[in-house]
């Protein structure tokens, strides 16, 4: 199957904490991974290393068939598509006056703002993924009166609306109530199930129930090593999220999506040593 990243015995230093510890993944077309683990795992480092941010102290790095040290990341960075707070934030803060329409419309661009007249086209495709995600009627709104939720989902169908290879979501719920997290869920899986040729989704959380049905795979960190990675329901299951979480951890599948019951934070001292 065509190799869409392959990362190589990934080691990352910064002073003297290694951020990064001998860290291997490969993800193939027509996957889809949730990357999770506690703080300070190492999860968004490693989103910075396959994005070509952050530079690696010792490995290699192969994203869509490009060799990083061997290729121009400026290019490469234009077929990947990134959701995250810091870019809802930066939006509101310097272009809060544009519309929702027009914030998805700068995906089009790859730009931050739009600095250029956009055509008809690209508009009818932002309203039809607005719609998609359940945000059509937000168009004509302010960016910066949006509530929280409605902003991560305008960001998201920028994002979509690039049409990107790999769209990497970090912690995309991160704030939200449930409400607004279960709208934001189901707009997600409506864009990738409607699209014959989703991208391949990369989806940072520490919410073990935001794994979806149409995730296929799961990559467990914990200190900068992977815990476990591979299909969903091999890593999902008590051992590997009581190892990586140090905590007591059960956990049952309800309609296709994983929920845990966590023991108490005093059960820690009950992980042995060797299994952390």
């Amino acid at each position: 199957m065509e190799t869409v990243l392959r990362l190589r015995d990934i080691i990352l230093v910064r002073g003297e904490h290694r951020i990064l510890d001998g860290l291997s993944w490969t993800v193939t077309a027509g996957q889809h991974w949730v990357l999770m683990g506690p703080n300070g795992s190492g999860k968004t480092a490693l989103l910075n290393v396959l994005t070509g941010y952050l530079w690696p102290t010792h490995g290699q790095v192969e994203v869509l068939g490009e060799r990083f040290g061997e290729t121009d990341l400026r290019q490469l960075r234009r077929r990947l598509g990134w959701v995250s707070v810091g870019l809802v934030e930066q939006y509101a803060r310097y272009h809060g006056e544009l519309s929702a329409l027009q914030v998805v419309m700068s995906g089009a661009e790859a730009s931050i703002g739009i600095y250029r007249e956009l055509g008809p086209e690209v508009r009818d495709r932002a309203r039809e993924v607005l719609d998609r995600l359940g945000a059509g009627t937000l168009e004509h709104r302010a960016f910066s009166v949006l509530s929280q939720g409605e902003r991560q989902r305008v960001v998201l169908a920028r994002a979509w609306l690039a049409q990107p290879e790999i769209l990497i979501l970090d912690e995309p719920t991160t704030a939200l109530d449930m409400v607004a997290r279960e709208a934001l869920l189901t707009g997600l899986t409506r864009l990738v199930e409607d699209s014959k040729t989703p991208p391949t989704v990369i989806y940072v959380t520490h919410a073990v129930d935001e794994v979806l049905p149409w995730f296929s795979h799961v990559l467990l960190l914990r200190q900068g090593k992977v815990v476990a990675q591979g299909e969903k329901a091999k890593v999902l299951a008590d051992d590997p999220l009581r190892r990586a979480f140090e905590l007591s951890v059960q956990l049952v599948w309800r309609d296709g999506r994983p929920f845990v019951t966590l023991g108490s934070y005093a059960e820690r001292s009950a992980v042995p040593a060797n299994q952390k």
